[in-house]
């Protein structure tokens, strides 16, 4: 049987063990990297698999900064998926919703933490240019100097500095305000979730901002909505009508729910005797009430939740 060269605990491994150690070492900040980047966690997991073959059988001699070398590394190859997927993306059945990950509850009480890797924000990502979005996730997420970027992507610190000016403009006009505290976004979730499962219509759109959206994640493999629904008579009708009627094949006497943090925000997992077969986020506007629902039904992206992996913030 031949060993696996790419498992740094192998002990055939080519590199010794301070190289695999200093790769474990960042190996988290390089997911958090990569997933930010690319919104999904097998693309993720392979960019950072990459990253340590392309760290093993480097000259590592002349690296003085091993971080910021990982980081080089892992954004390149993230770049490189993130341009190939763009077009399988395009061609996505349904609205296209990056994958769930599980997180510690305390990251919901840091705004600036979980707004960096709320669901809503990612979506946000997804209509960056692929260079904007790495530039963006570098500077404004992990806060490397412009400098370190561009020596990272291999482009000037001028046209680096253009392409982070222009990337926030665009996040700032469309992301998602986190202006309440943890426990007040949490309070109105709670809120939101408890109308939508009691099925009292009149509770639920007391719980739903006038121009609430919703997002459904099928991606073609199970029921779910095939545009972006708007309004909050739409969205409380749908919602009541899916808590009430069979979803993949499960019976909702069947179901069973789960309140936990996912990417920094409340969320409910709603999970079948087979495991987790929905995700629900909802995000809180100003006021307290629900701006946006975001469904993730898509089996292919409930694999880590089902797992209960977390994200590494």
């Amino acid at each position: 049987m031949n060993a696996d060269p790419a498992d740094p605990a192998d002990p055939a491994d080519p590199a010794d063990g301070e190289t695999a150690r200093l790769f474990e070492e960042h190996r988290g900040l390089l997911f958090s990297v990569a997933y930010r980047m690319l919104g999904t966690v097998a693309d993720a997991e392979d960019a950072v698999q990459d990253a340590w073959l392309r760290w093993a059988a480097a000259d590592r001699s002349g690296i003085a900064d091993v971080k910021a070398y990982l980081v080089r590394v892992v954004s390149n190859l993230a770049l490189d998926r993130l341009r190939s997927a763009r077009a399988h993306r395009e061609a996505y059945v349904g609205p296209w919703l990056p994958e769930p990950l599980l997180t510690a509850p305390d990251v919901a009480e840091d705004a600036e933490l979980a707004e960096s890797v709320s669901l809503a924000m990612l979506v946000v990502l997804e209509t960056l240019s692929p260079l904007e979005r790495a530039v963006f996730v570098l500077r404004e997420v992990f806060g490397f100097p412009y400098a370190e970027i561009a020596k990272a992507l291999e482009r000037s610190e001028a046209s680096v500095r253009q392409l982070g000016t222009r990337a926030r403009k665009h996040v700032e006009a469309r992301r998602p305000r986190f202006t309440a505290d943890g426990r007040e976004r949490r309070a109105a979730t709670e809120r939101f979730f408890d109308a939508a499962l009691g099925g009292d219509i009149n509770r639920l759109m007391e719980t739903l901002a006038p121009d609430v959206t919703l997002w459904t994640d099928g991606g073609g493999k199970v029921r779910a909505a095939r545009r972006v629904i708007h309004g909050a008579d739409k969205v409380g009708r749908l919602l009541l009508a899916v808590a009430s009627s069979p979803y993949g094949g499960v019976d909702p006497q069947d179901w069973t729910f789960r309140r936990v943090t996912v990417n920094g925000e409340p969320g409910l997992l709603v999970e079948g005797p087979a495991g987790p077969f929905t995700v629900v986020v909802a995000e809180v506007g100003p006021d307290g009430t629900v701006t946006q629902v975001l469904m993730v039904a898509n089996p292919d992206k409930l694999r880590a939740v089902a797992e209960g992996r977390h994200l590494p913030v």
